[in-house]
C-alpha cells in the first residue's frame, strides 16, 4: 500500500485489515466491465456482418458480465457503508 493509499485510509477510518478485499473487489468489477466490453464490441460486429444470432449470444455475454460487476460494485457500497 503507497503512502497515499496510507493518507487516504486514516483520513476516511477505513481499516487496513478490510482494505484488500475493496482492492480485490475493484479489480474483479474492472474485469468484468472490460469483458461486457468486449462482448459488446462483438454483437456490433456481428449486427454489422448481418449475424443477429451470434450478435444475440453476444450481448447476453455483455449483460451477464455487466451483471456481476455490479454485484462487486454493490459488496463495495456495502463495505463503505460500514466502514462510514
Amino acid at each position: 500500500m503507497s503512502n497515499v493509499e496510507e493518507s487516504i485510509n486514516k483520513a476516511l477510518n477505513v481499516p487496513v485489515t478490510n482494505n484488500s478485499k475493496q482492492v480485490e473487489s475493484h479489480k474483479q468489477a474492472a474485469k468484468h466491465y472490460l469483458e461486457a466490453a468486449r462482448h459488446h464490441e462483438a454483437a456490433a460486429r456481428y449486427h454489422e456482418a448481418g449475424d443477429g444470432a451470434k450478435a444475440a449470444q453476444s450481448a447476453i455475454k455483455a449483460f451477464g458480465h455487466q451483471s456481476l460487476a455490479a454485484d462487486h460494485q454493490r459488496e463495495q457500497l456495502k463495505h463503505s457503508a460500514l466502514t462510514a
